[in-house]
């Protein structure tokens, strides 16, 4: 067995989908360990999730340095001082720059609240709302210099309903980001995603066939085939 990937995690916040992450993790057989979370605020409800699961964690807040560069380079370091080879933001609600994410690229995952390319930036809910959009979801994605437009990893769909509003949808959505989060960084741990040209490039999967099924958990849980949905006729 190949060693596990050391992945670090970087948050601002309540820290949802990091637990999810360090719950997968939690199997020996997962592909990635966790083995830090970094924060840039003191007052992060993850940080306190992350240490009682036993994970190290650090906070390098943002007030503590003159510029953006200064607190990127600052952690830069605590990256290198976990000794990351995959940085996974999970709700960093701070937009790196190019100089650190040029470090890391290829080696550095987001999740966003919706389909991308569709509404990048924040009030993804609210704004698929007022679309009038009937599918949502969320994404898995590189991290590039511009916000919310690296090379997609993996998508996950969850329908509006009628009589939906932000907290309902939004709430919907979270729930598929716990449950695709963890299969990214699976395929990103095991090489089967990897940049490249600017492109997610996919390899080495032992079932081809397969490459039908969204990542989408239908209402048992399964994943959507859609091919066979594509055959069905109502």
């Amino acid at each position: 067995m190949n060693p596990r990937k050391r992945t670090v995690i970087l948050i601002s916040g309540r820290g949802s989908n990091m637990a999810a992450l360090i719950d997968a993790a939690d199997d020996s057989n997962f592909p990635a360990e966790i083995v830090g979370v970094i924060s840039d605020k003191a007052e992060a409800a993850g940080l306190g999730l992350a240490a009682s699961k036993g994970i190290a964690t650090r906070v390098v807040s943002r007030g503590d340095f003159p510029n953006k560069e200064a607190h990127d380079a600052a952690i830069d370091a605590t990256l290198r001082e976990f000794g990351a080879e995959i940085v996974c933001l999970a709700g960093y609600m701070r937009l790196l720059t190019n100089g650190l994410v040029e470090k890391w690229q290829g080696r550095m995952i987001n999740i966003h609240p919706a389909l991308l390319p569709l509404l990048k930036g924040l009030d993804t809910h609210q704004r698929a709302l007022d679309a009038g959009l009937r599918i949502h979801g969320c994404t898995v994605h590189f991290v590039t210099a511009a916000m919310d437009d690296g090379p997609i990893i993996a998508q996950s769909a969850v329908p509006v309903l009628i009589g939906d509003d932000e907290k309902t949808l939004s709430a919907r959505v979270l729930g598929a980001e716990h449950a695709l989060y963890p299969k990214a960084l699976r395929l990103v741990a095991e090489g089967k995603a990897r940049m490249e040209g600017g492109r997610t490039v996919f390899s080495d999967f032992e079932a081809p066939g397969h490459n039908g099924l969204v990542t989408s958990p239908g209402p048992s849980g399964d994943p959507v085939d859609l091919e066979a949905l594509a055959r069905f006729t109502p």
